[in-house]
């Protein structure tokens, strides 16, 4: 009795203490549902998360502690100020000590990841405290801590910046629960829960992170990560740091507000470069958003892209132009203004210069917070299946991708992400530029990604850890590349495209590196679904990232999956179509409102993995059944793994439609075809009538193969 008024009394001092060193922000309602039975589940960030949990949350739970741990002496002082109980994972009876604390109604926390974090994000989730949970039925309250990781009580590995005292954040979640399954085994069912407890813990990291716009969610990295981290870099090999990244956006962005009007889009049309980045970020900064072009796309391209978003004015660079031969492109666009990069510096006065100064140190005093729901960036479709479409993303778009990449993926400042991926494309902006510079990861920014010679030595020589690619490029970085070049990589994750066995394989044969697919859309800002090192099931595209619903629509003539729908923070704003300019058209779907049709036909798992069938676009209907065009690829790259190949369709009387398989394979003949299909066990008519040879397939700027130009020869 004495010993728990003792204990009380320093809490109630060491409380505004700790409130006051840490400044410590407790955000949420703490609701138990009614249930007497409750688990609190935190992720572990420091030797100092049971203390402020224990000073900060309106219960007083029984803390579940390492053995380990509780034997050391300078934490005794620390939990003689909270009701714990030691358990030794390694032991199978820990688990029942603690089912019977929860059972006896006592709140209990629990940190199911079983140790410190060394990465700053989430580690392995332990199936024992799910497991307990379910068995109890007890009602499971997320609490997410963010802060003490960066504490002197973290074991952050390598130079991780430390404070004594950084700001802490507690951020209470709504009360869930885990239900074990009926059927299978008791391994089986532990399992399950254990799994049901990591998508969990990735929905809370998720669900906590502030939504802000993007130059607010810069500025809050630097401070954070601290403002003399090198955070970007490019072809010149000049790392800026998160303070000269904050100048330069602001330099830009006010450059940019003194030619334009508020809440204006401008055009942008540059490589990847870190003043790209920067000149992106700094217009949303004064209230206008930025249409990002593909350089690629010609005086037409761009003509439509113009129209559609009614740009009046865009970004380029006479450098940037001169070297890509862009001149007469711009000449045959004399409806925009043209503004220069090189014109920037010297077209900031003193007081410009001294007012950019100032802001970067105390950016509140000077720019307006705006909205997150405000228009960041418009983005064009590829334009592989018909007329590009500008697709409109808010900050809370982009920013809640970045947050949900940042739930399952665990990189962090010791790391160096290499992006080759064009800002025009969603990966390349949102995965490759953005993710980093807003979450404090290093990034490299290279010019393109065609470079296929270049780019290993370029990843070898910086010791990168993360590249992001589609298949084409990928299996060209493969054939180029020593085996040597890729030692560091730790994650490689393709998208846009189907990553091949040919290049899995090859990848996992020559380097070792095992390629992690993902699957987006523009229209999400474009991250839906990945594989991770925690949760990977070959030739799927990962299980949905945190914050995704979802909805599959039966098709008819296909019988497994359905049609894609989905809705979450990450949904776009609208579409721009060039026959109704500047008019944003919300989404729409069969589903409801909010929600957006992807197009893709899907089939998702018992252990919830998706696996793309293909689009509905890309289904050929052969003698009254839906073959996947896709699965007609499938069969040419196992019979030919060492060529490239499409497939299209064209109009046939008798059958209603008829296969053609563009190859670069000579050899390729329907013979082996055959075989291939039947070793696949898919049926009869996925295989072609007509073969055609080509060069080499026709290919977007993002690496994207052109169905469009395909579907055009294959109807001659």
């Amino acid at each position: 009795m004495i010993r728990q008024m003792f204990a009380s009394l320093i809490r109630f001092i060491l409380r505004p203490i700790m409130r006051l060193l840490f400044r410590v922000k407790v955000e949420g309602h703490f609701d138990t549902g009614g249930s007497q039975r409750v688990v609190i589940i935190a992720n572990h960030e420091s030797f100092i998360d049971g203390l402020l949990l224990g000073l900060f949350l309106p219960v007083n739970p029984v803390f579940v502690v390492h053995t380990a741990i509780a034997r050391q002496t300078k934490f005794r002082i620390m939990l003689s100020l909270i009701d714990y109980l030691t358990v030794d994972p390694a032991n199978p009876m820990a688990v029942k000590s603690i089912l019977k604390l929860v059972q006896q109604g006592r709140p209990v926390v629990i940190f199911p990841e079983g140790r410190l974090t060394v990465t700053g994000g989430l580690m392995k989730v332990y199936d024992g405290p799910a497991f307990v949970a379910a068995r109890t039925g007890a009602t499971l309250i997320p609490v997410r801590l963010d802060g003490p990781a960066r504490s002197t009580f973290a074991q952050l590995r390598g130079e991780a910046r430390r404070q004594w005292f950084p700001r802490v954040r507690i951020s209470i979640q709504a009360p869930t629960r885990i239900e074990l399954p009926t059927g299978g085994t008791a391994r089986e069912r532990r399992h399950h829960a254990g799994e049901a407890m990591r998508r969990i813990m990735q929905h809370m990291m998720f669900a906590s992170h502030p939504v802000r716009p993007l130059f607010w969610a810069l500025v809050e990295a630097g401070r954070t990560q601290g403002w003399s981290m090198p955070i970007i870099e490019d072809v010149r090999q000049t790392p800026f740091n998160y303070r000269q990244i904050v100048r330069q956006s602001l330099g830009a962005g006010r450059f940019l507000a003194a030619r334009s009007e508020p809440f204006e889009r401008i055009g942008m049309l540059l490589p990847n470069l870190a003043i790209t980045a920067a000149s992106l970020i700094g217009a949303t900064a004064f209230q206008r958003s930025v249409a990002v072009l593909n350089p690629s796309a010609g005086a037409d391209g761009l003509g439509h892209a113009i129209n559609a978003a009614q740009l009046k004015r865009i970004l380029t660079s006479r450098a940037f132009v001169e070297k890509a031969g862009l001149q007469a492109t711009l000449d045959a666009l004399p409806q925009v203004e043209w503004l220069y990069l090189e014109d920037i510096r010297p077209g900031l006065s003193l007081k410009d210069k001294l007012w950019v100064f100032a802001a970067s140190y105390f950016p509140e005093q000077f720019i307006e917070q705006g909205e997150p729901e405000d228009e960041a960036v418009t983005l064009f479709t590829s334009g592989s299946e018909g007329t590009p479409k500008g697709v409109v993303l808010s900050h809370r778009a982009i920013i809640s991708n970045t947050a949900q990449i940042h739930a399952v993926i665990d990189l962090n400042r010791m790391d160096r992400i290499f992006n080759a991926l064009p800002m025009f494309h969603s990966f390349g902006l949102t995965a490759g530029t953005l993710y980093p510079l807003l979450s404090g990861i290093p990034v490299f920014l290279y010019v393109s990604p065609l470079h296929y010679r270049v780019i290993p030595e370029i990843i070898y020589d910086r010791s990168c850890t993360a590249l992001f690619g589609t298949n084409t490029f990928l299996s060209y970085y493969a054939r180029f590349a020593h085996p040597y070049d890729f030692f560091r990589l730790r994650y490689v994750v393709a998208g846009a495209e189907k990553l091949s066995d040919t290049v899995r394989n090859t990848w996992f044969d020559k380097f070792g590196i095992r390629i992690y697919e993902g699957y987006g859309a523009t229209e999400t800002a474009p991250v839906l679904a990945v594989n991770t090192p925690m949760a990977y099931r070959p030739k799927s595209v990962g299980q949905f990232l945190p914050g995704i619903e979802h909805q599959l629509v039966p098709v008819p003539g296909i019988a497994q999956g359905g049609q894609l729908h989905v809705r979450g923070r990450n949904l776009m704003s609208g579409y721009l179509r060039s026959n109704a300019p500047g008019v944003l058209e919300p989404p729409s779907s069969s589903v409801g409102e909010g929600w957006y049709d992807t197009g893709d036909i899907v089939r998702v798992d018992d252990d919830g993995f998706v696996h793309i069938e293909g689009r509905v676009k890309r289904f050929a209907k052969i003698a009254g059944e839906m073959i996947s065009l896709e699965s007609v690829e499938r069969i040419a790259n196992t019979a030919s793994p060492e060529f490239s190949h499409a497939a299209s369709s064209r109009s046939d009387e008798s059958r209603g439609e008829a296969l053609v398989l563009f190859t670069t394979d000579t050899a390729l003949t329907r013979e082996r075809l055959h075989a291939a299909t039947q070793a696949l066990g898919l049926p009869e008519l996925a295989v072609p009538r007509v073969i055609r040879l080509i060069a080499e397939l026709p290919l977007l700027p993002t690496g994207k193969v052109d169905y469009l130009r395909l579907k055009s020869m294959a109807m001659n």
